[in-house]
């Protein structure tokens, strides 16, 4: 009792509170399809006029990875395949060039052709899909990330995951990948999560592993104090995603390519509660704020304007934190 009253005075959302009291409330179900089909996402962004990765080809069949498949990787030889309905990064597979007839994985790992056939067939049979429902196979453009992460990042593109309630950026994080997360930005297979105050957009502090961290765990790099390029555009994108969804609770993934800019990744009805172990700060004080609020934000700058004045990272006020 002690423990959950400490979290509580903390401002921590919880798993069954954030289902009951935010997803269940603001996220109709009938848009849930938007965002767990990473198809339809990418179909709603490109109408609305906002940057993905180039989607270079569809597999939906077991006939297209013997005769469409290979054709594709051939023309695109750096490529990212994924499940159109996964989750968690699962089932994504990273190419970044050919050896022969040969595949070179982004951990260097040497593919056969068959091996990658076999990926997609497995793609295709709801391996990696939520609910376990058949699914597509995505490739497309593989993401060269922004300079700025070079020292931070093993073997991945980093992804910085921004929280939106009702179109209000409330609290962000970058994931960085590790050699552990096998090149992911995913902090369930081991990539680092770094809280980014919302004002600055400057990384404040990190956890890796449930352990608060201040250097990448494989390069050695400092992560505290790593300002984000463009970061007043990144919050401008991730706000705009409320519109977009219609969805009053979500989590938006965004990337930086290094010649084409933010690029929206993919969105989640149901993000992750992490990132407030990343942040030190909890977000239940952040969302009621929007909640007493948001009826004076009637316009994106608005909410965007907001967030920057009130929202500071815990750690960002605490710079010994």
């Amino acid at each position: 009792m002690k423990a959950w009253g400490g979290l509580k005075q903390s401002g921590i959302l919880g798993l069954n509170q954030r289902n009951a009291a935010y997803t269940l409330v603001y996220n109709q179900r009938r848009l849930y399809p938007l965002v767990d089909d990473k198809l339809k996402t990418k179909a709603l962004a490109l109408q609305a006029g906002l940057s993905v990765p180039e989607l270079y080809g569809v597999i939906d069949s077991e006939y297209q990875i013997r005769h469409k498949l290979h054709d594709l990787l051939a023309i695109h030889p750096e490529a990212v395949i994924k499940p159109s309905k996964g989750s968690g990064g699962k089932g994504i597979l990273v190419l970044t060039g050919r050896f022969r007839e040969r595949y070179r994985k982004n951990n260097g790992i040497i593919m056969e052709k068959e091996e990658v056939g076999y990926h997609v067939s497995n793609i295709l049979s709801g391996m990696y899909s939520l609910g376990g429902q058949p699914d597509r196979a995505m490739i497309e453009y593989r993401v060269q990330f922004d300079p700025v992460f070079e020292g931070v990042s093993y073997m991945g593109v980093p992804d910085i995951r921004i929280i939106v309630f009702l179109g209000v950026p409330v609290m962000s994080m970058v994931r960085l990948p590790t050699r552990e997360s096998n090149g992911k930005a995913n902090l369930h297979q081991g990539a680092v999560g770094a809280g980014i105050d919302l004002a600055g957009g400057v990384t404040v502090a990190a956890v890796w592993k449930n352990t608060a961290v201040e250097e990448h765990p494989d390069t050695g790099a400092s992560i505290k104090g790593l300002t984000i390029p463009r970061w007043p555009e990144l919050l401008k994108l991730a706000a705009g995603c409320y519109e977009l969804t219609g969805l009053g609770y979500l989590g938006v993934d965004i990337v930086l390519d290094q010649s084409k800019g933010p690029l929206i990744l993919e969105l989640n009805a149901r993000p992750g509660l992490s990132i407030q172990i990343a942040n030190r700060q909890g977000l239940l004080p952040r969302l009621d704020a929007v909640k007493k609020q948001a009826h004076d934000l009637h316009s994106l700058a608005e909410r965007v304007a907001f967030a920057v004045k009130t929202f500071k990272t815990a750690a960002a006020c605490n710079p010994n934190n």
